[in-house]
């Protein structure tokens, strides 16, 4: 095995910083084991930077399914630089970066929001985009959220509760979960990323106490809308999920991500919703008082119909 990917492998269970999109245990799910490596940069003994980078097919770096953001971690001394000294080691950490990434032809990848100065890509070619996604911060605070929320969200939780009598559940079955999330995109004409990948996910995430699934029922017994949600220390993530378009008056999302709040609260502060580029998505999550937040899409290079060809031949073979 690559030492360098085994080292960060080790890393990844005691360094809490590292966001969970760039865990080993979830980029063996979302790439598969062979199909992800990771490239590192160093300074001599007192910083250093991990990037893992998801490879579908020679020559090119993509994003995997279910995957918010990845791009490079720092790891720098905590207190003895000033922040000008601090922001110029990071450049030339990811300078080294750079010239790793040059036997690639083509590069996708979303940055963490942590990452804010993407200049050194920049000067070697890389165009960027920027996203979205909103983060609902000191989510302990019940009664800040409520008053922070839109009227139009704590209507909905209050129908949800008073009107339609829903109640939630935790653990509930992948099955059942599957389901409604199929409707949500069969109602938007969309389609789905690789299921076996989700279930794959859902199972690791329980396995670790990481995640779990949640579903809000009405007293018939009929699932009006299911969440999967995973979380670490640093902050919880909105996964999956969606509503049964036949149910969707009830307000059932709303109710059941603001009861999801109130369970992952004692394990960290910050709610990330992943954000959407869609707009009624997107004001959905404004709604819960989250803080919209920027995150960078750096790309250089194009997929070539050959390419496009081996990613789909590769996903459905891995």
């Amino acid at each position: 095995m690559n030492p360098i990917k085994e080292s960060y492998r080790q890393i990844c269970e005691t360094a809490h910083e590292i966001p969970i999109f760039s865990r080993a245990w979830w980029l063996d799910i979302t790439c598969g084991e062979d199909r992800w490596e990771v490239l590192h940069a160093s300074q001599g003994t007192r910083s250093e930077a991990f990037m893992p980078i998801y490879v579908p097919c020679e020559g090119v770096i993509s994003m995997p399914p279910y995957t918010q953001t990845m791009g490079p971690h720092f790891f720098l001394p905590e207190d003895s630089m000033r922040p000008g000294s601090r922001q110029s080691e990071k450049q030339r950490l990811c300078g080294q970066l750079v010239e790793a990434l040059g036997d690639y032809r083509v590069f996708l990848q979303n940055f963490h929001y942590g990452v804010t100065d993407w200049l050194p890509f920049y000067w070697a070619g890389y165009r960027q985009t920027t996203r979205y996604t909103y983060l609902l911060h000191g989510i302990g605070d019940s009664d800040r959220l409520w008053q922070a929320m839109s009227t139009q969200c704590r209507r909905n939780i209050t129908k949800a509760r008073d009107r339609y009598g829903l109640r939630i559940r935790q653990g509930i079955g992948t099955e059942e979960f599957l389901r409604v999330h199929r409707l949500t995109f069969e109602r938007r004409g969309a389609t789905m990323e690789d299921e076996r990948i989700l279930i794959r996910l859902i199972q690791a995430a329980r396995q670790r106490k990481l995640g779990d699934l949640w579903g809000a029922y009405d007293q018939e017994g009929r699932l009006h809308a299911a969440a999967f949600v995973v979380w670490q220390a640093s902050s919880g993530y909105y996964i999956a999920g969606g509503s049964d378009p036949a149910l969707r008056a009830s307000g059932a999302q709303a109710y059941l991500l603001w009861n999801c709040l109130q369970a992952l609260s004692p394990f960290t502060s910050t709610f990330d919703f992943e954000g959407s580029m869609l707009q009624g998505v997107e004001r959905f999550f404004r709604d819960f008082g989250a803080t919209q937040t920027p995150f960078f899409t750096l790309t250089k290079g194009n997929l070539t119909l050959w390419d496009k060809l081996r990613i789909r031949w590769n996903r459905r073979n891995g």
